[in-house]
């Protein structure tokens, strides 16, 4: 490629990561908090390509004519042109504007163990009924915290479903520390009133109590803490899947 196809291709690519963080589209890849970076990120690039145009446009003619750019010499004096195959490049950025990926799911919750690591401490719950928690609140105050904050209170969460190889269902979400390349999941025992029929990635919002029931991992053997649930029902994937 040429320096001005390749301002072109540079051009996208800033335009590709803009739109990702203007968007919705960035929560399939990074946190949230991230999406300012990436639209500096995609100005940067665009930035970059403008300035490319510019200096070509700026170089004397003479110069253009005796180094040109879109064909070469070689050894034997033949002229080679840039092979056009090189614009295949431009395809992956057409899939990442016009093509959300799934987000991560019961497939992988149940192939990582969980993630659940210690908070440095437990903020004071406000007095809502139900009292609404993130998967990962609610299994560490059940864990470290030995359910203290969570005794004779109605809790509510919301996590989709995975199932273990005997098909115990876990209530899970997936954290990130970055992106999605880091996700690994936080999961949630159910027991009580579990609807008889779960399907894997369906999103269940859970209200119940807490119990001191707990389980391991069995992918890395940490504590999977459980919730005794008295009301279960389906809810649309939320606005950002993940939690970090």
């Amino acid at each position: 490629m040429n320096r001005q196809a390749q301002a072109v291709v540079l051009f996208l690519v800033g335009g590709a990561v803009a739109h990702a963080g203007l968007t919705d589209l960035s929560l399939r890849y990074v946190k949230a908090g991230l999406r300012p970076l990436l639209v500096v990120a995609g100005l940067v690039l665009i930035s970059a390509a403008i300035a490319t145009v510019w200096y070509e446009l700026r170089r004397p003619r003479a110069l253009q004519a005796h180094q040109p750019e879109r064909e070469h010499h070689d050894r034997h004096g033949h002229t080679h042109r840039e092979p056009r195959i090189s614009w295949l490049l431009v395809l992956p950025l057409f899939a990442l504007i016009l093509v959300a990926p799934p987000a991560l799911g019961s497939y992988s919750a149940m192939r990582t163990g969980t993630a659940l690591q210690q908070p440095w401490g437990f903020s004071d719950l406000p007095a809502d009924d139900p009292l609404q928690l993130s998967v990962v609140d609610y299994a560490g105050r059940a864990v470290y915290d030995h359910g203290r904050s969570l005794s004779h209170r109605r809790i509510e969460v919301t996590g989709f479903i995975s199932r273990d190889r005997h098909g115990a269902p876990y209530l899970n979400r997936m954290v990130l520390n970055c992106c999605a390349a880091d996700a690994q999941p936080v999961k949630i025992g159910l027991s009580g009133r579990i609807p008889p029929i779960l399907q894997p990635d369906t999103w269940l919002e859970v209200t119940g109590t807490y119990t001191k029931k707990r389980t391991k991992d069995p992918v890395n053997g940490g504590v999977i803490p459980f919730i005794n649930v008295t009301r279960a029902r389906p809810v649309p994937a939320p606005h950002d899947p993940y939690e970090g």
